[in-house]
This record gives structure tokens, C-alpha cells and sequence, in this order.
């Protein structure tokens, strides 16, 4: 993959266990990645005009996102693990 030093893997491969296979654009399963994008929606029209402004916009949107926002991105994790497992480890629609 592009993000990994070759030192870094060596170091592991020789101090850790195995490390797995893994393609070089697989999808990140992460939901946080989901939550920035949700952040990033409700603070872009904002237009904050310096960085204290930025970090009270996006703290404030960050409190008022819904439960229900939260709880359907922990729920969505097994279609997402399915998706993953059904393209062979490659990108999905997540």
C-alpha cells in the first residue's frame, strides 16, 4: 500500500506477528469516516472566519447531530462487513 514505509514493514515483519494481506483499495470500514463527511455537511455553510469560530461551529454541529445518526452508522456495520466479504475485500458502496 502507498501509506506504508518499507522500514516500518520490515520492523513489524520481524518483531510482530504476520501481518495480513490486505488490498491496496479496500474500503475503510471505519464509521468515524462516515461521521466526518456528516460533520463536514452541516458546518460547510457556516463560513467561519478564523479558527476559534471553526472550533465552535464544528463542536456545536458535532453535539446536534442526532443519536439516530450515530446508532445508524454503528448498526450499518454488518451489511458493511457483508459488502467487504462479497467484493473480496475491494471497495462497496460504504
Amino acid at each position: 500500500p502507498k501509506h506504508t514505509a518499507k522500514a516500518t514493514k520490515a520492523w513489524l515483519e520481524e518483531n510482530c506477528a504476520p501481518l495480513l494481506e490486505w488490498p491496496a483499495q479496500s474500503p475503510d470500514l471505519n464509521p468515524i469516516e462516515n461521521l466526518w463527511s456528516i460533520l463536514d455537511q452541516r458546518a460547510r455553510d457556516r463560513k467561519p472566519q478564523n479558527e476559534d469560530q471553526l472550533f465552535e461551529t464544528l463542536t456545536n454541529e458535532w453535539n446536534n447531530i442526532p443519536i439516530n445518526v450515530l446508532n445508524k452508522l454503528v448498526e450499518s456495520m454488518p451489511a458493511r462487513i457483508r459488502a467487504v466479504i462479497k467484493n473480496k475485500g475491494y471497495a462497496t458502496k460504504y
